[in-house]
């Protein structure tokens, strides 16, 4: 018996998002809606449902924004919902990762074939963070451990974990040089601006800050390890099979 796909609805019409949403569970889908753009974005590189539908113009972010920031970590099917007859919001929305597009006014029938066409078409299981392609200009990827330096977002074993701009930036320089130490004299004048003076040990701290909140022992580190006399050093193969319980 084949699983029950994961349908995401972002739609801030509460008429047809509720429309929608009977209309899918009816047709065994499992299915999570959502009003606002922002308040979806997480849950859905998350749980990484088979299908998201996305209005193309929300109250608080447009539909083409969303789809821009979550291409990177989401690889299920992206399916915009348009008011718009205009050709180039259609390429856009094309261009930027969306599937598939269809136009109001919406025949539900007509988007379940749309949907089970996608689903034909990407017929694979929900793709986790791990699985993802390792690197991209604004994603780094090691294991159960996820950046988006675009947002600032740290995601370790499928939860967020809030970091300071300049705990992400230092965390973001690490990854970027797996395997390679940075000196304090590097990481001090990339995160703060300023060259390091032998003294300041605002980045030995931050250092500390990241352990903790990632789960890195610190007493015995082993996924951000000090390499004495020259630096720190991000090791890319602990962060496979993890558990955050931070």
């Amino acid at each position: 018996m084949a699983p029950t796909p994961r349908l995401f609805i972002v739609e801030d019409d509460a008429k047809l998002r509720q429309l929608l949403s009977s209309y899918f569970k009816e047709q065994d889908f499992d299915v999570k809606a959502f009003e606002q753009g922002e308040d979806a974005i997480e849950t859905i590189l998350l749980e990484q449902p088979e299908i998201v539908m996305l209005d193309l113009m929300l109250p608080d972010i447009d539909g083409l924004t969303i789809c821009r920031q979550i291409r990177p970590q989401f690889s299920g099917k992206v399916l915009m919902l348009t008011a718009s007859d205009d050709d180039f919001d259609h390429v856009a929305a094309l261009e930027i990762g969306a599937d598939d597009f269809v136009t109001k006014p919406i025949k539900p029938r007509v988007l379940l074939a749309r949907l089970r066409a996608l689903l034909r078409r990407g017929d694979n299981p929900s793709v986790t963070v791990e699985h993802l392609p390792q690197k991209s200009n604004n994603t780094l990827i090691y294991g159960s451990l996820s950046l988006n330096k675009t947002r600032k977002w740290c995601v370790l074993a499928d939860k967020h974990v809030p970091l300071s701009d300049s705990e992400f930036d230092l965390l973001w320089l690490l990854a970027e040089s797996a395997d390679k130490v940075l000196s304090r004299d590097t990481l001090t004048l990339a995160v703060r601006g300023i060259e390091y003076d032998g003294l300041d040990r605002t980045i030995d701290n931050k250092v500390v800050s990241l352990r903790k909140k990632l789960g890195d022992n610190p007493s015995s580190p082993s996924r951000i390890i000090t390499v004495r006399g020259k630096g720190y050093l991000f090791v890319p193969d602990a962060w496979h099979d993890l558990q955050h319980n931070v």
